[in-house]
């Protein structure tokens, strides 16, 4: 491990080129996660409710007949996860072969289309395979061979899921979200990113200066502005960064978001009452600052 971190601080470029690829391959894996978690997580629900019903509302269970209830509520296998069933053509069913899977490559050979019955593949996939390979380049670039680059990329796969959902599905997982800001508190420990002191209020500060906000704009308007994954995401980066960069992610997210917001608007690509995710703010606000949190901090202090 010695010998490795040596050579790759000799040849940072090559450091960072490797750092492209893994990445990337990542990013294949990221695309499963955010296609498939939402449907377990659905299916888990449904099996929550139908636990419940079974138990306080069996007249009903009776009425709707169990195997109805039982049924998953999407098309997909009864056995489906993160691993299970292989990838393949949503169309035909043709199982997807290794080489046709690289990132980025894969599409580009196939033509952005199925192999077998030539149905178009989103170009979803490689943006995303691609776009985690120069997020983690960028952080190997600027950490180098180090345990903040490795713990920072791990950040990032996580950032990127959770933006993938959210867009999709106005949802961001607990089980994405709590162990990164767990994880976070633990690696400044021993002051990685952070004194554990300022991980510990950042932590705290982080989840309430959202839940404030949610709670003064659905007394003040009856209406709810953001989700409680919202809360979650911002404690996350108070747990990673430390309660000093809390006011930077809060205002780069705002300013990302409203800019975002009124182009979708202008282009009458979205209507006004129609929600937006927050979440994909805060998370490229929030790896922002990461990088380069203390230099704009230390910029805008300095021009004052």
């Amino acid at each position: 491990m010695t010998e490795f971190i040596s050579l790759m601080s000799q040849f940072p470029w090559l450091f960072i080129l490797l750092a492209f690829l893994f990445a990337a391959t990542i990013g294949s894996f990221l695309n499963v996660v955010i296609h498939r978690l939402p449907v377990m997580m659905k299916r888990e629900w449904q099996q929550e409710c139908n636990a419940y019903l079974e138990e306080y509302q069996p007249e009903l269970v009776k009425k709707l007949g169990k195997a109805n209830l039982d049924k998953p509520i999407d098309s997909y296998p009864e056995r489906y996860n993160l691993i299970v069933p292989g990838s393949s053509c949503p169309k035909c069913g043709t199982i997807i072969k290794p080489w046709h899977n690289l990132p980025v490559l894969g599409w580009i050979i196939l033509g952005g289309k199925c192999a077998s019955c030539k149905a178009p593949i989103s170009s979803r996939y490689p943006i995303v395979e691609a776009f985690t390979g120069l997020t983690v380049a960028a952080l190997a670039w600027h950490f180098g061979p180090t345990w903040q680059f490795v713990t920072a990329a791990l950040l990032t796969f996580g950032l990127i899921a959770m933006s993938g959902i959210d867009l999709d599905e106005m949802l961001l997982p607990d089980s994405l979200t709590l162990p990164l800001l767990w994880l976070g508190l633990l690696l400044n420990y021993h002051g990685l990113f952070t004194t554990l002191e300022d991980a510990l209020i950042g932590a705290a500060a982080g989840y309430l200066s959202l839940w404030s906000v949610y709670w003064l704009f659905k007394l003040t308007t009856g209406k709810e502005g953001m989700g409680y994954g919202d809360f979650k995401l911002m404690g996350l980066f108070g747990a990673w960064l430390g309660w000093q960069m809390l006011p930077l992610i809060i205002l780069l997210s705002s300013l990302v978001g409203a800019v975002v917001g009124i182009l979708m608007m202008v282009w009458k690509s979205h209507k006004r009452e129609n929600p937006i995710p927050f979440g994909p703010y805060i998370a490229a606000a929030g790896w922002i600052a990461l990088i380069w949190g203390q230099d704009i901090v230390s910029w805008y202090l300095g021009s004052l």
